[in-house]
């Protein structure tokens, strides 16, 4: 790292809170972003440009032409070839900054693969779309004491929440219990606004540079609530919860597994993921195989994607399925036991 006006992280560095020392924590950083959608691509580039080290980003999705409104280091060509999102990330945050290790992981985050995908991570970013996952993250941040950042947007408004394990409240001191699938809207529902989102990352990316810089003293200790349309932003206390089941009593039902939806509907894409387990152990080029004779078939290096006239079936590695053209999860399982048997 150099003194030179021209160095990349110069001004950053005169910032007197963070400074060189600072800079050079980051650099030493290692950070999971579980999704890179809208709030998770925002927050990668942040991160990458910033200076963070190591930068793993996981992701289950591909690129669509809806997401370019609001999720930032997609192109229309990823769109066109449904490139899987983390992939794409990737590679454009590669481009901007060369001199620090990405990782893409194409996958659903889950309680099998949750501790192999945070190891040695010094905290973990949501970048999700559901509240599954996040009540995973938090068992896990809080049984094994790595900082997580919470962050949520919905039409203009959103809210971050920094979580500082044996410091701060939790996430289920926040919401004690997961809500039931209908009980809040969606996207679909009530929409986005690209700029809202982009809110919510920056403020998740700077609660990041705090935790990771060595200045945990500044990181906000309550729920930040921010409006965008109506100019609003406060800050609600937070106090800890005596009773919280994951911060006060150490239970972890999500990471232990003892939770599971088996079936997740997917934001803004009227569809339904499934495991399929009858195709766990089958490669992609077999699983192509086998569907050609039903329709049309795309196959790459991480999926097989099969289009029936009503429904499209979208096939990963491990058996993973997402069922496009409906949101009912009894006629996803139905479309995918008629077409691949289970």
């Amino acid at each position: 790292m150099t003194d030179q006006p021209t160095s990349r992280y110069s001004r950053q560095e005169r910032f007197s809170p963070l400074g060189q020392q600072g800079q050079e924590r980051l650099g030493l950083s290692k950070v999971l972003i579980c999704g890179c959608g809208a709030l998770g691509s925002v927050i990668a580039e942040r991160l990458a440009r910033c200076g963070v080290g190591h930068i793993r980003i996981v992701d289950r999705d591909w690129v669509e032409l809806s997401n370019l409104q609001r999720q930032s280091l997609f192109t229309e060509s990823d769109a066109e070839h449904s490139r899987p999102k983390a992939v794409a990330a990737a590679e454009s945050i590669s481009a901007i900054n060369s001199e620090i290790e990405v990782e893409a992981i194409v996958e659903d985050v889950s309680f099998q693969n949750m501790a192999a995908l945070a190891d040695q991570c010094d905290l973990i970013i949501d970048g999700t779309d559901n509240f599954e996952t996040r009540f995973l993250i938090n068992d896990f941040s809080i049984k094994h004491q790595v900082p997580w950042i919470h962050g949520g947007c919905l039409g203009a408004s959103g809210q971050v929440l920094s979580i500082l394990p044996g410091e701060t409240a939790c996430f289920r001191c926040l919401i004690p219990e997961l809500p039931p699938r209908d009980a809040s809207e969606t996207c679909d529902s009530a929409g986005v606004l690209g700029p809202a989102v982009g809110l919510v990352a920056c403020w998740q990316a700077a609660e990041a540079l705090k935790v990771l810089s060595g200045n945990r003293n500044v990181v906000c200790r309550g729920l930040i609530v921010i409006d965008s349309w109506h100019a609003d932003c406060r800050i609600v206390s937070l106090p800890k919860n005596a009773s919280c089941k994951t911060c006060a009593e150490f239970e972890f039902p999500f990471l232990a597994g003892d939770v599971r939806t088996g079936a997740t509907l997917l934001c803004g894409k009227n569809a339904v993921q499934l495991e399929s387990p009858g195709l766990q152990s089958e490669t992609l080029e077999r699983i192509a195989e086998k569907l050609a004779p039903l329709g049309g078939v795309i196959h790459n290096a991480f999926f097989v994607r099969l289009k029936l006239p009503d429904h499209t079936l979208t096939i990963f590695k491990g058996g993973r399925t997402v069922i496009e053209g409906t949101d009912s999860i009894a006629q996803a399982k139905s479309v995918l036991a008629r077409t691949v048997g289970s």
